[in-house]
């Protein structure tokens, strides 16, 4: 919506002093309108059924060719779930007081996670699931429904559209979560540096750093141009 790209496109430093609250929305990747990209997947590859979607801050490890074959049974989206206990469910992403949430979602449904998906774009666009995002973007101007992000509007597009993958797919937390077992990193297909601690900066976790550092061609004019912390 108009609203929310002169959101984007603002300059709002003096908000973010005052409230600190905001400060955590001038993150980029709050505030870059090409994290949205991936809502126009059928547009942008109209002559594709289907299609991997991976982040930049993961590291392919093993032969992902086995996703294509899983049975996505009519669904859009295959994602591994991030949700146990009452943690990583609809409740904590979007917000259950206001009606147009309460009437359309569950907030004990559990939530999954972009950086790994395999998308049936057949079933995305009969589904017209890029319009669902329109639809509920367009409610959410003034950003009562869900504060900023894509995953709150990811939930809400592929809501009862979503496949649950097997976790080894897709292992998170390696750019927040000192405690992810190295166990379940090394059956990794993908590894994710979801979080702050990215492995190319000098606050990375040094038990995960080592996993994407070791692909670095240290030697590649661009790599020498970004200063990585390696």
């Amino acid at each position: 919506s108009a609203k929310l790209q002169k959101f984007y496109f603002e300059n709002q430093a003096e908000n973010a002093t005052k409230d600190s609250h905001n400060l955590k929305f001038k993150n980029p990747k709050y505030l870059s309108m090409l994290n949205h990209l991936r809502f126009y997947l059928p547009e942008m590859y109209p002559k594709l059924n289907k299609i991997l979607f991976l982040d930049d801050d993961v590291v392919v490890q093993k032969d992902v060719t086995g996703l294509w074959k899983i049975n996505l049974d009519g669904k859009v989206n295959g994602a591994v779930e991030t949700c146990f206990g009452s943690f990583h469910r609809y409740g904590q992403y979007l917000n259950f007081s206001h009606p147009l949430i309460k009437e359309n979602f569950n907030p004990s449904a559990c939530a999954w996670a972009f950086g790994m998906n395999i998308f049936d774009l057949n079933a995305w666009r009969r589904e017209k699931c890029t319009d669902q995002y329109h639809y509920w973007q367009n409610l959410n101007e003034d950003r009562t429904l869900w504060k900023l992000g894509t995953l709150p509007p990811g939930l809400i597009t592929f809501y009862s559209k979503t496949k649950s993958l097997d976790k080894s797919w897709h292992v998170l937390g390696l750019g927040y979560n000192p405690g992810v077992s190295m166990d379940e990193i090394r059956n990794a297909g993908v590894i994710h540096y979801n979080g702050n601690m990215k492995p190319w900066l000098d606050i990375a976790m040094n038990q995960y750093k080592s996993l994407w550092t070791k692909y670095v061609d240290n030697e590649m004019e661009f790599v020498q141009m970004c200063n990585f912390g390696l």
